[in-house]
């Protein structure tokens, strides 16, 4: 009797053993299997949970091949991008303005000839038909999005005549209105991304996407603000003119006189121009930054000197700027912040800084900057 007991509890013993070895080894399969890389994904697509976002590196790449630079025979530039295989190009009316025709030129250094089908005298769009761009994968749009504040974009287009410009922001504003003669703008974004003169027309695009969202168009002198206009605003009157495109093209007139006209633009492209070479700074992007420099400042200090200035600097942020006029050039005051490393630390320090801008072989150019006590 008793050794039958003794078989017995242990018999017991060993069932209970051997289940609890198979629970814990059943249940850690499961964990395995619930929680595997594969399995979370498919789980994640077939959800409809926003997949990975896209390299910002393709992204920048594939969209490059449609946006173009728009010129006319003034020699004033804007941008614009492909919007569909017909080769209709979505650009700014006031890029186009008193224009039939303009000259499209895109990244790989084409030309082609372009006819304004379409343009509005309320809304700042127009559409630029370029016969050479048939068949041509366009960029593709997203008009059923509504970017918040804080969503980050990227702004592309031809900047100051130099083509094949990215810079980068986020969404710091919605339904924006602002009057900017003759056209009054509702409904737009407010974007940080730096634009300037030459970015007229070209696109805002989504960063988790790559998709298009706006049409860059204004700028106010004042800070580092822009606005979009967005696509899905415009795009049933683009469409219209796609499909049927206009005979007489309406005349646009502006409140501005040229004067007004002139001065506003540089004292725009002066400000650009230094966010643009801070922002390349913190990009670690030395080349673009010399580039901005004037002939002189080159001669002054060679590359390889002035990359080695910034490489113990880890960021830079503009506290203020403010531009003067002074007969053919501006001076752009700026308080800037730089956190620099020395050694093993990091240390902010705030400088004043000016920058005289001014116009070098028909190109606004960093003439010279130095540090104020």
């Amino acid at each position: 009797m008793n050794r039958k007991l003794i078989i017995s509890i242990i018999v017991t013993i060993l069932i209970w053993v051997c289940g609890g070895l198979g629970y814990v080894y059943t249940k850690d399969k499961i964990a395995e299997k619930m929680f595997s890389e594969s399995t979370i994904l498919k789980r994640v697509e077939s959800s409809g949970i926003k997949q990975a976002v896209p390299d910002i590196k393709e992204i920048i790449r594939e969209a490059q091949k449609k946006v173009v630079m728009v010129e006319l025979d003034d020699g004033s530039v804007g941008s614009g991008f492909l919007y569909n295989k017909k080769g209709d190009v979505i650009t700014n009316a006031h890029v186009v303005s008193g224009a039939d025709t303009v000259k499209i030129r895109t990244t790989d250094a084409k030309g082609f000839n372009g006819q304004v089908i379409g343009i509005s005298t309320e809304t700042d769009v127009a559409v630029v038909r370029v016969e050479g761009l048939k068949n041509i994968d366009p960029l593709p749009l997203e008009p059923s999005s509504k970017l918040e504040i804080g969503d980050e974009i990227l702004a592309l287009g031809s900047p100051l005549g130099f083509q094949n410009t990215v810079t980068t922001g986020i969404i710091s504003g919605t339904d924006r209105e602002l009057n900017v003669d003759p056209y009054i703008y509702e409904n737009v974004y407010q974007i940080s991304a730096p634009i300037a003169p030459g970015n007229s027309g070209g696109p805002l695009i989504d960063r988790s996407t790559g998709k298009v969202v706006g049409i860059n168009s204004a700028r106010i002198e004042q800070g580092n603000i822009g606005f979009s206009i967005p696509i899905n605003s415009v795009l049933s009157l683009v469409n219209s003119w796609s499909e049927t495109p206009m005979k007489n093209l309406p005349a646009i007139t502006s409140l501005n006189s040229a004067a007004d006209i002139d001065v506003n633009k540089m004292l725009e492209t002066s400000d650009y121009l230094v966010n643009y070479f801070i922002e390349s700074i913190n990009f670690r992007d030395f080349v673009t930054a010399y580039s901005l420099l004037g002939s002189e400042s080159q001669s002054n200090i060679d590359y390889q000197t002035f990359r080695n200035q910034y490489l113990n600097t880890i960021s830079l942020s503009v506290n203020e700027l403010k531009t003067t006029n002074q007969e053919n050039q501006v001076i752009v005051e700026t308080e800037i912040s730089a956190i620099e490393r020395t050694g093993e630390k990091e240390k902010t320090k705030t400088y004043n800084m000016n920058f005289i801008v001014a116009y070098e072989n028909d190109q606004a150019k960093i003439i010279s900057k130095e540090i104020v006590e």
